[in-house]
């Protein structure tokens, strides 16, 4: 799979939402991210995110996209662009299936890009009013990944069918105050290779629609390419604004 595929059915979730806004269904979160130090170190850290969703009586769709910049002493240390999309078919209250799509690029994770196509079935376990549920799902799928070097055997492409387990726990501990927890691993069925990611975050509204939002994310990649280390951490303060 071509990297403007897997784009473009990362996005898919995103088609929907552009034909639902006139409807007044579309629900969307920005959120800013920057830090500067100077002294001894003298480093730029810039992160963002757009979220756009929206949910019908048998349609809910997400799309996601995020990025990262860290320069320390004039050289950059860290680089990522993300994006992600997914479209449910509800077909009772908590029973949905799924259609998946995303696609990162990080500079200094040894891969050109990384990217994956999902589809299987998803269940709302527990719901209370309009912010707090706990969902599973899992599903079969595809991953295309580039290297930045050739492997031991000379390729530079992975490719490999995978099975999907995911899970998502939002809480809103108050009117003010919502706890999500966000669990997902794909396991590839051919290559063996195993990745894990992690988010925990805490927002709290400050004022209107003005959030503050603390995030601690961790992805593992069980084989990761020569060199780079399996488990990547990122501990992340923002401003959120959802319009």
């Amino acid at each position: 799979m071509e990297l403007r595929n897997a784009v473009a059915v990362a996005l898919l979730g995103a088609v929907p939402l552009a034909q639902a806004q006139d409807r007044g269904d579309v629900k969307a979160e920005f959120e800013v991210g920057v830090l500067v130090t100077s002294g001894n170190t003298e480093e730029n850290n810039l992160n963002g995110r757009l979220a756009i969703g929206n949910e019908l009586p048998r349609w809910r769709n997400t799309a996601e996209f995020s990025g990262r910049h860290t320069e320390a002493d004039d050289e950059t240390t860290a680089e990522q662009y993300r994006v992600e999309g997914e479209t449910n078919y509800k077909f009772d209250e908590r029973q949905y299936w799924f259609l998946r799509g995303g696609w990162e690029d990080d500079r200094f994770s040894g891969y050109d890009f990384e990217s994956s196509v999902t589809a299987g079935y998803g269940n709302r376990l527990w719901e209370s009013g309009d912010l707090s549920f706990w969902s599973v799902s899992t599903g079969l799928g595809y991953r295309y990944n580039r290297l930045d070097e050739p492997n031991e055997s000379g390729n530079k492409a992975e490719d490999s069918a995978i099975a999907r387990f995911a899970t998502q726990l939002d809480y809103a501990i108050s009117d003010r105050a919502l706890f999500r927890q966000k669990l997902s691993t794909e396991v590839g069925l051919e290559e063996n290779n195993t990745i894990s990611e992690s988010e925990t975050a805490l927002q709290a509204t400050v004022v209107g629609n003005l959030s503050m939002k603390t995030a601690f994310r961790v992805k593992h990649v069980s084989d990761p390419p020569e060199g780079k280390e399996r488990t990547d951490t990122e501990t992340a303060l923002t401003l959120l604004y959802t319009f």
